[in-house]
């Protein structure tokens, strides 16, 4: 015992020794320093703008003349500059004081004269040239103040905090009295805190009046065009002390309060947070790096660092000063326990003093540590808004290569789920700069008090930090797996919804909900991997302090080093600091994976091929005669495959010519159309194109919005060309027949359009554009006969009739008027000339025009046979037919998706925005979360875990106060040894109880998520048709990505983070009161104001936050969109308003966002400032009570837990409030949980015979169809029958119900009256998949899904391969697919992009062929296919369905002209049912008008036809 008390006195005295000896003078010294640096510096700039005067001496009179005429006659000074000036003038007048003083003979600290009036002589000089560099600010017209001005005052603010703390330092030592020159540094403190706000904020705001009266700001150009939405920004225009205190957001509180906020409410972002801004500052960043570092692939780590840098820097002082503030209280627990013990020989002002010294501290650390937090957020923004413009722009220029290696899934993720994870990023990079100086200021404090001992801490200190990295490590494989399967589901999901109702209709939606399900269980068990390993880092942070503590202490008793309370008290204090950067390390080393890897993803995906900007070359229009030119082409969709994709290609296309492309299916017509855009990768050749070009694309690509947006597309409206553009593309009856005529909005991908109305209104968008050449993709594929003939004459030969048309067609009809015919084979042009021309060369276009023939010759056969004589019909006698007249009833009506069409009575609107709660998140939602898994049980479990933890460490921390002895004099208690055996044991209990709340709280938030999600799954697939018609996609991938991210990862952490702060905030209210009950009495009040400011905040707060949640959905939609019509965007040369609009739906997105972070920071700042005042009342308190009231270890125990307190109470009401934030995901997703469900997939009472349906008869009685309860019926009174194992044709002009009747015989739809029987079983009685698993259909749009051709034909895996090769070859894809070194497994990418849309067509029928149905219906089937494979597919059918039922709905008459009934149906009705001879014998017949029509149409080409043979 001798030992330890004989080196404590050594150490004192050391101690004591080096304090007089070196610091008296080091605060004049490091000020004399600094401040010859800073003249120094100033010296070097005056000569160099003296060299930069004197070489522009001349230029520079001429421009101070110009000025002189313009010097304004008025200056408005902004509160920065007064402030700068007001405490410019306090410090220099302070310092001349000081100065007046000393040279009086006034003492110092420091014992020499010299260093002292040298330093404020200095000090007068240094404030002197300040004042009158602020002055010539005026002069000079500057937009900021000076960086040399700046760089001084930071400086400066550092020296006063050293100062002060020199000050502070002896006055406790010595037990001297303040004397005025600590007034006078404590005042140049506070000056200097103002000036560097000012100096952070960097701007002046002078405005100056010209003799015009105009205001004239100081902003520089680039911000000018922005002054208009910088004015409406609260942020942009706050003053400093708004800044520092988040007042500037008071306006939007206060429109919170009194009603739930919409987004017009919400005041703008300023300039610099605008995403047009930050896109341009992020290219200029990229540029730079591009051009230093001389490559064509900038890496995307340095173009971060220099986009962020300045911002960066600036948090990262602020940063650094909260964590050094933070350390101040730790430092000065043992000097306040010392203060109590000895109160009797100390002055209560030396009391005062520390406790003021406690407060300054934790006032600088509240306000550096919300603006580094609220600089970080906002800094996140900055990246966001940057990297997601740069995503979008590269994703409108991705090769079709890149575009196939990634799906749009994909792409989505890499932009909502691996941005947010860069952003996180951002957030934790300020721990890289605190964790060395918090560890740094803990080991100081321990050497301080506890001596030697403090090196046990920092071993156990690196001790548990080195056991985190391995698990980082682990956690950050994890994380890589729990991407990819996120990905993978998220593919999955996009295409499952993407093609729902094809699962529906094929009755393949529980296939692919096992599918979805079993991507998530993989998913799951990374999850659940990551989820253990995150409880075992959760022991080790709540455990790390106790196990520090206890190797400090036992390293201690050890060596002899006394244990007093003080030293305990502050040692357990620096623990309990060290608990931040122990757990923040790994915390962050993990965000460092996480983000290493989204980083990578996202430089990967910024890497990919873009399309060749020099495969086009454009020629102007007077330097060309040819509107297009290839010579010697050659092109491919994959560059590496040896078989290009066309070659050989030679083609002049002069001014004003029609060139027709046709050709059998994959023969290369697309692939042509797609190489004059210079989508396809060129390897050798010229394309040369002069003049501007509009392009409509195979498969219709219509935008979200109404129907004239999508015509104008960014073009000025003109009424005149609008209506031409109308009229010729056959739209004026649609429109009248539309509710709210063009302004009809249009659902996802034209859901509420049938095919034909896609098809015009792109043909119309092309028109509109007015452009030199039209390239069309198979225009008239998806238009009824009537609608392509009038398309062909009034569009392509009439208002077009000027301009250069390239189209594919499989229409024979159209090609006799046509300049110039390609017939292409095998990616060649095989044959090229005027129809005459290439019929002679018999090459292969014969068989087309055979087939066709065929068909025009069977429908003339049935009509001479119904009657001896025709008569020709005149023009327009077809229009004067009222049944004619009656084309498109309603749009709803034809629609190849079913709709839940609301369209009369929500203004023409399909898609709704999207659902919002309004008000507090409702108690079931909570109830909802927490019950989900066991009813609950496990919360009760949970908490009483956290309950036990927290009193046992309460109870291990008083009992080492309360057991050692309060002064190095006074003997312990007890032994050393026990007293710390004790604690051990109280320790390991806490820990223990600490692991298991972790694993509990794992296990119940897992289940839960996992438990909501399939909930959700469940409910969203069985959700009938109408809910995806009328639900964009994005909507619900928002919900299975990022809310459901949230669910999986943070939700049962942030609501278990509630109960743990409320917990160890009552523990230390408890531990506090234990020492003062008076603390009540300021303490309860302030508690109130607290929860005054949570019910002010909370309404803003929680509306910001949903606005937040949905405006991210559109900025996705948008990207999916263009992403789908990237080749139509670059077509137009559209690339730069679309990204206009991405820019847009970003500052849209960071608006709410914005405000809500804001928010946080306002309240936290607002309740750190009560828990401040409260700390310091109870300090106070602890000070003035007489000596022996109170015990002072427990005292010193106290301010321990208190210096805590106002990081404890902010954390709960934040935590309070993030959850709440957080629990508007499980809102959203639990809006999906419960939707209205389909009729059931299977009635067991009711499971129809096994042979079911064997004959196949449909039978219509009374049925009666309609969308929704206020809209009037689609069909009415069907009552018909088609017989079993017959042909029936459906036909009827658009918009007359031909599709609803399809999908009622599917029950897409349900009827509303009546029934459908077919066999004698009523089908509203079976289950759905019952009914669907027994018919078979042919879509109008083929499908098909990401896998194989096997998987593709048959994913149920029903059918054995050779069953399967039958079918290939019966639709003519045997050889094709047999050609392929895969076979059965060869590729089917995204949307089956690598098959040409005959193909895909092709590959329904094979599906057909496969199931073989009783009863097949066939909607548009052969619409994208040419005549030949359609004479083809139209014999394999009758030959393998000859036994079977067959409906068809089809647009070429020659399908249905062989039928043995044909249903003509008009305003959904019937208005004729006979067999096709019947029907054509009566002239006035609606069937008989519709052949007349085909059969006049083709009569040019059949007489050209007949004269060849």
């Amino acid at each position: 015992m001798s030992n330890s008390s004989t080196a404590t006195k050594l150490n004192l005295q050391i101690r004591t020794a080096w304090l007089q000896l070196n610091s008296p003078c080091l605060g004049e010294d490091v000020s004399i320093v600094m401040q010859l640096g800073f003249l120094g510096i100033l010296m070097l700039h005056f000569v160099w703008r003296g060299l930069c005067l004197l070489c522009n001496h001349r230029t520079n009179i001429n421009i101070a003349e110009k000025g002189a005429e313009k010097y304004p006659i008025g200056v408005k000074c902004s509160f920065s500059y007064k402030a700068s000036i007001v405490c410019c003038t306090l410090l220099l007048g302070t310092h001349f004081i000081m100065l007046l003083m000393l040279l009086n003979g006034s003492g110092s600290h420091c014992k020499s004269m010299v260093p002292v009036v040298s330093e404020e002589i200095m000090q007068v000089i240094s404030w002197a040239i300040n004042l009158i560099a602020i002055y010539k600010i005026l002069n000079n017209k500057c937009i900021k103040f000076p960086w040399i001005l700046r760089t001084w005052w930071s400086c400066s603010f550092l020296l006063s905090i050293f100062r002060a703390a020199i000050d502070t330092h002896f006055i406790i030592t010595n037990l001297s009295r303040i004397r005025v020159r600590d007034y006078a540094d404590f005042l140049g403190l506070l000056a200097s805190i103002c000036l560097l706000g000012i100096a952070i904020r960097g701007k002046t705001d002078i405005v100056f009046i010209v003799p015009n009266g105009i205001s004239e700001p100081l902003i520089n150009k680039k911000s000018e065009k922005h002054s208009e939405s910088k004015s409406l920004s609260l942020y942009g225009k706050a003053t400093l002390l708004q800044l520092i205190t988040f007042s500037w957001l008071n306006p939007l509180f206060a429109v919170g309060i009194k009603k739930p906020l919409e987004q017009d409410e919400i005041p703008d972002v300023d300039i610099k947070d605008s995403a047009g801004f930050l896109s341009r500052s992020f290219n200029e960043s990229i540029k730079q790096i591009r051009e230093r570092d001389g490559t064509t692939n900038p890496s995307i780590y340095k173009a971060i660092f220099l986009f962020i840098r300045k911002k960066a820097a600036i948090n990262a002082l602020f940063a650094v000063i909260s964590a050094g503030a933070s350390y101040v209280g730790p430092y000065l627990i043992d000097d306040f326990v010392n203060f109590l013990t000895e109160k009797r020989n100390r002055t209560l002002w030396s009391g005062y003093l520390l406790a003021l010294a406690f407060l300054g501290a934790k006032m600088i650390e509240t306000i550096a540590q919300r603006q580094w937090i609220f600089g970080a957020r906002q800094l996140g923004l900055r990246l966001r808004a940057a990297l997601i413009s740069r995503i979008y722009k590269k994703g409108l220029l991705l090769s079709s290569q890149a575009r196939q290696s990634r799906t749009s899934g994909e792409i989505i993720n890499i932009m909502s789920v691996d941005i947010q994870r860069i952003t996180d990023l951002i957030w934790y990079l300020n721990i890289i700069w605190m964790l060395p100086i918090q560890i740094s200021l803990a080991i100081y404090i321990l050497h301080t008090t506890l001596g030697l001992g403090s090196l046990a801490g920092l071993g156990a200190t690196l001790m548990v930090m080195a056991c985190n990295i391995p698990i980082t490590r682990i956690q950050k494989r994890y994380q890589s797996k729990i991407m990819e399967t996120k990905d993978d589901r998220m593919k999955a999901t996009s295409e499952v919804l993407r093609n729902m109702k094809t699962l529906k209709l094929q009755a393949w939606d529980s296939r692919y909900l096992h599918k979805l399900e079993s991507l998530r269980k993989i998913e799951y068990n990374w999850l659940w991997k990551s989820v253990r390993l995150s409880a075992a880092t959760a022991f080790i942070f709540w455990g790390s302090p106790t196990f520090i503590s206890v190797v400090t202490f036992g390293a201690c008793m050890l060596m002899g080093i006394q244990l007093t309370a003080g030293r305990v008290l502050s040692a357990l204090a620096t623990f309990r600091m060290l608990q931040d950067p122990i757990f923040n390390l790994p915390d962050l080393l993990s965000v460092i994976a996480q983000g290493r890897v989204s980083a990578d993803r996202v430089a990967s995906y910024l890497q990919e091929n873009e399309i060749q900007s020099d495969a086009i070359e454009f020629i102007p229009k007077d330097q060309a005669e040819c509107a297009v030119e290839i010579d010697s082409g050659k092109f491919s969709w994959d560059p590496e495959s040896s078989i290009p994709t066309l070659d050989r290609i030679q083609l002049e296309v002069k001014r004003g010519m029609k060139v027709a492309i046709c050709g059998t299916v994959g023969s290369g017509k697309s692939s042509l159309i797609s190489c004059i855009l210079g989508e396809i990768q060129k390897l050798s050749g010229t394309v040369k194109i002069s003049g501007t070009k509009a392009y409509v694309p195979q498969s219709p690509w219509i935008l979200t919005g109404n129907v004239r947006e999508n015509i104008l597309f960014g073009n000025p409206y003109d009424s005149c060309k609008y209506d031409a553009t109308i009229k010729a593309c056959a739209l004026t009856k649609d429109f009248e027949l539309f509710s709210c005529g063009d302004l009809t909005e249009i659902g996802e991908r034209g859901i509420n359009m049938s095919g034909g109305q896609k098809q015009r209104i792109q043909i119309a968008r092309a028109v509109y554009q007015d452009a030199d050449i039209y390239l069309l993709d198979d225009p008239f594929s998806a238009v009824d006969a009537h609608t392509g003939t009038q398309l062909f004459e009034e569009c392509l030969m009439g208002i077009l009739k000027d301009k250069t048309i390239i189209y594919v067609t499989h229409q024979v009809e159209f090609l006799p008027a046509a300049d110039l015919i390609l017939v292409m084979q095998n990616g060649r042009i095989a044959q090229a000339g005027r129809f005459e021309e290439v019929l002679r060369q018999n090459i292969g276009f014969e068989v087309l025009v055979g087939a066709h023939s065929q068909a025009l010759e069977s429908i003339l056969t049935v009509e001479s046979s119904s009657r001896t004589s025709q008569n020709p019909i005149q023009e327009g006698e077809s229009n004067a037919d009222p049944i004619s007249n009656a084309e498109l009833l309603h749009t709803k009506h034809d629609s190849d998706h079913n709709l839940s069409l609301e369209i009369t009575e929500k203004g023409g609107r399909l898609l709704q925005d999207e659902e919002r709660e309004k008000g507090s998140i409702g108690k079931e939602v909570y109830w909802s979360y927490l019950a989900t898994v066991k009813g609950g049980a496990l919360v009760p479990i949970i908490i009483l875990a956290q309950s036990l933890f927290q009193v046992l460490q309460i109870a291990s921390n008083y009992w080492m106060a309360w057991a050692s002895p309060p002064t190095s004099d006074t003997k312990p208690k007890m032994e050393m040894s026990f007293i710390l055996f004790v604690y051990i044991l109280l320790a390991v209990g806490s820990s223990l109880c600490v692991l298991v709340r972790a694993m509990l709280l794992g296990i119940a938030g897992l289940s839960t998520s996992q438990q909501l999600f399939m909930n959700m799954l469940h409910s969203i697939l069985r959700a009938p048709m109408s809910f995806f018609d009328s639900t964009p996609t994005g909507r619900i991938l928002n919900r299975a990505s990022t809310d459901q991210s949230v669910l999986d990862l943070e939700m049962a952490h942030k609501l278990g983070w509630c109960a743990f702060s409320i917990i160890q905030i009552l523990g230390t209210i408890a531990v506090m009161s234990q020492v003062a009950w008076e603390v009540f009495v300021i303490f309860i009040p302030v508690t109130a104001i607290c929860i005054w400011y949570q019910q002010y905040y909370i309404p803003t707060a929680r509306e910001l936050a949903r606005l937040a949640g949905i405006q991210r959905a559109p900025i996705l939609h948008h990207f999916a969109e263009s992403l789908t019509g990237a080749a139509t965007i670059r077509a137009f040369d559209q690339e730069v308003r679309f990204s206009g609009v991405n820019l847009g739906l970003i500052d849209n997105h960071s608006r709410p966002w914005f405000h809500n972070v804001s928010a946080m920071e306002w309240l936290s700042f607002r309740l750190n400032l009560l828990s401040n005042f409260v700390f310091a009342f109870s300090l106070v308190l602890l000070v003035t009570l007489p000596e022996g009231i109170i015990n002072p270890s427990i005292a010193g125990l106290a301010v321990t837990y208190g210096i805590n307190l106002n990081v404890l109470q902010a954390s709960v009401i934040w935590n309070i409030c993030n959850a709440e934030n957080k629990m508007i995901s499980v809102e959203r997703i639990l809006q999906y949980s419960n939707l209205v469900s389909e009729a059931p997939l299977v009635i067991k009472e009711c499971i129809p015979p096994n042979n079911w349906p064997e004959i196949g008869t449909i039978c219509f009685k009374n049925l009666q169809i309609r969308y929704a309860e206020h809209l009037p019926c689609v069909l009415k009174n069907i009552n018909c029958t088609f017989p079993g194992r017959k042909k029936v044709g459906v036909v009827g002009r658009t918009g007359s119900g031909k599709s609803t009747l399809i999908q009622a015989i599917f029950r897409i739809v349900e009827p509303r009256e009546g029934s459908i029987i077919i066999d004698d079983v009523d089908i509203t009685k079976i289950g759905l998949h019952d009914l669907r698993k027994r018919l078979s259909i042919i879509p109008q749009d083929p499908t098909m899904f990401e896998g194989t051709v096997r998987g593709n034909l048959d994913p149920l895996e029903q059918y054995s391969d050779s069953e399967i090769w039958q079918a290939l070859d019966k639709c003519q894809l045997g050889d094709l697919v047999r050609a392929k070194e895969e076979k059965l497994d060869s590729t089917v990418v995204e949307n089956g992009e690598n098959w040409s849309v005959g193909q895909r067509q092709l590959f329904c029928l094979g599906r057909a062929l496969l199931k073989r149905s009783s009863i097949l219906v066939l909607d548009e089937a052969t619409a994208s296919v040419d005549s030949a494979t359609d004479g083809i597919i139209q014999k394999i059918i009758s030959h393998e369905f000859k036994d079977r039922t067959v409906v068809i709905i089809a647009h070429r008459i020659h399908t249905v002209i062989d039928s043995d009934l044909v249903l003509v149906l008009s305003e959904g009705r019937i208005a004729e049912y006979d067999t096709p001879a019947k029907l054509l014998e009566r002239e006035d017949s609606f069937f008989s008008k519709l052949i007349k029509e085909y059969s006049m149409r083709s009569q040019s080409f059949n007489s050209l036809a007949n004269l060849q043979n």
